[in-house]
């Protein structure tokens, strides 16, 4: 899904703008309300995406410098979403939505200036600046999605959404990985309808096992915000089965994924 760095942070942008306008509207309390994310407040949520922007500018305007913290990390024990939430829960959320919005401001900076194919370290594998730009996207939406939920508001659905599907299509592989299983070598056909009526697809026309619905549904699936059940996606043959069981569109330690919705 060939995207220039213009249209990439100009989505990053919109979609940043999304999750502030429900963020403005949260009063003292609103920023500790619980997310479906166990033991994470909103504001958990927000210092979550203000560090990780700082560690991926870092990553590009000094990657040996984010190497060297790296190896720091990992000699204490590896990184900590958990931690790093620990960290920032006594920041007023006046100044975390300074640090967030200077963080994002200068994220976007950057990584408009660069060439899309630029190689950046990450704390897995290197990736291009353009997959880090859909990743910081990604992170935005789904961590938007659980400030959302926490707060009782509606956010429409974008067609901001085909970067989110495209990591949870491509991620497929980091997932089987990550559950310690060898990827197999039988492709899925992927159908999601887009929030603007448009179809993306992903995979060959002719493959047996597919999986199928909207993308907003798929979304919530391999960004873990939602458990199947409460999904209306229609998946089929044992390959794609056995992926949407286990998908994984973020970095880090496999996910715990979310309990059915109350009936």
């Amino acid at each position: 899904m060939p995207v220039g760095m213009d249209q990439l942070t100009t989505d990053l942008a919109e979609e940043t703008a999304a999750l502030r306008a429900v963020l403005v509207e949260l009063d003292a309390d609103g920023w500790e309300r619980a997310t479906p994310a166990q033991g994470w407040a909103v504001r958990d949520q927000i210092s979550h995406l203000a560090y990780f922007d700082d560690t991926a500018i870092l990553s590009a305007t000094d990657p040996d410098a984010f190497r060297e913290k790296l190896l720091a990390l990992v000699a204490e024990g590896g990184v900590s979403p958990d931690s790093i939430a620990e960290q920032y829960r006594g920041m007023p959320a006046s100044e975390l939505l300074a640090w967030f919005d200077r963080s994002r401001a200068r994220l976007i900076e950057v990584f408009a200036a660069l060439d899309p194919t630029t190689r950046v370290p990450w704390y897995g594998p290197e990736m291009s600046a353009a997959s880090s730009v859909t990743a910081r996207l990604m992170e935005t939406w789904a961590h938007g999605q659980d400030v959302v939920d926490a707060a009782g508001a509606v956010r429409e659905p974008t067609d901001r959404l085909r970067h989110v599907a495209h990591i949870g299509v491509r991620a497929a592989p980091f997932s089987y990985a990550l559950h310690g299983r060898t990827a197999p070598t039988s492709p899925v056909r992927v159908e999601l309808t887009s929030p603007s009526g448009d179809l993306w697809t992903w995979g060959p026309s002719d493959a047996d096992d597919t999986v199928t619905g909207s993308a907003l549904d798929f979304c919530l699936l391999v960004t873990q915000r939602r458990h199947r059940d409460d999904l209306s996606l229609s998946v089929s043959g044992p390959v794609a089965t056995e992926w949407m069981s286990i998908a994984q569109a973020f970095a880090g330690e496999p996910g715990k994924g979310r309990d059915p919705l109350p009936a």
